[in-house]
């Protein structure tokens, strides 16, 4: 297997999770005896370009209009752009990676890769279909860290075309940048739990933000409310892209909460408090048993 610490690294879209990626492979790969590697960044302001290099955080720097000049000397490139985007970078620079590059996303919704593409890259290029679930709320290089990373999940969807010994080089990498946990799915299933697990969950913070009828209601506040809503400080253009890209299956998840939503709301009002009850005790055990499943497969 190629080694981690002489690889050439491309981050194309320097945002939170692309600065993150490149301080993390600064910090945990190449600041290691005897690394070699480089980090180069690709990125349509200069803001966060001229950050990242003065910080020593990466080598070399290239606008968007250069990202041919970048693709050609990686070894290994993340491209952290939304997902439709990034199907459009992959279109517009097919013939510029360098041949046998391992390429991988950071996209929230898989399927539409899964479709695409068998006709995008070249066979000598390996793209890995990858989603690594950690982050912050507030955007761009400057709230980057290389410690988002630590003990959170990594997703892979391995594809036929890929290459086993590439699948190997980003778990190796993921791991390095201290990823704990590497979950292997498909994309069918990946769009469908994190429908579930992360974008119903964006929906009903949402919506319990703009459900509220009184903006001085948070002086009333003792963490609840704070921790159920600290999601909604969101990204708009993103999110609305990976709800719309996931509409189906995020539309029958909101669908089955507002079902459940309602078995509450008629236990209330109709005082129903066996009924209350009940709910609230089956809902406690599959809460712990939701957290017995996590811990396990964390270890």
């Amino acid at each position: 297997m190629k080694n981690l610490k002489d690889l050439t690294y491309g981050i194309v879209g320097l945002g939170i999770m692309g600065g993150s990626f490149a301080k993390s492979i600064r910090l945990n790969i190449l600041s290691q005896n005897g690394a070699c590697g480089k980090i180069l960044a690709c990125n349509r302001s200069t803001a966060c370009l001229s950050m990242a290099l003065s910080e020593g955080v990466v080598d070399e720097t290239f606008t968007s209009d250069k990202a041919s000049d970048m693709v050609k000397k990686c070894d290994v490139v993340f491209v952290c752009l939304y997902p439709h985007a990034t199907l459009d970078f992959l279109k517009e620079h097919k013939n510029d990676f360098k041949s046998g590059a391992v390429v991988t996303d950071i996209s929230g919704v898989k399927g539409i890769f899964q479709k695409e593409l068998p006709s995008i890259l070249r066979k000598d290029v390996d793209f890995i279909i990858g989603h690594p679930m950690a982050g912050g709320e507030k955007e761009g290089y400057a709230a980057s860290k290389a410690e988002f990373f630590v003990n959170h999940n990594y997703i892979l969807c391995q594809q036929e075309f890929n290459k086993e010994e590439n699948i190997h080089l980003i778990k190796s990498l993921v791991t390095a940048m201290g990823f704990t946990r590497i979950t292997e799915t498909t994309c069918d299933t990946h769009d469908y739990k994190i429908g579930f697990t992360s974008q119903l969950c964006h929906v009903i913070a949402s919506a319990l933000v703009e459900s509220a009828q009184d903006p001085e209601i948070t002086a009333f506040g003792g963490g609840s409310f704070e921790d159920l809503t600290r999601i909604a400080m969101i990204n708009a253009p993103l999110w609305t892209e990976l709800f719309i890209s996931n509409k189906d299956k995020l539309v029958s998840h909101i669908e089955n909460f507002q079902s459940k939503l309602d078995e509450f709301k008629n236990a209330i009002k109709n005082q129903d408090s066996t009924s209350l009850k009940n709910l609230l005790e089956d809902t406690r055990e599959k809460r712990l048993q939701m957290g017995s499943i996590t811990t396990v497969k964390n270890k």
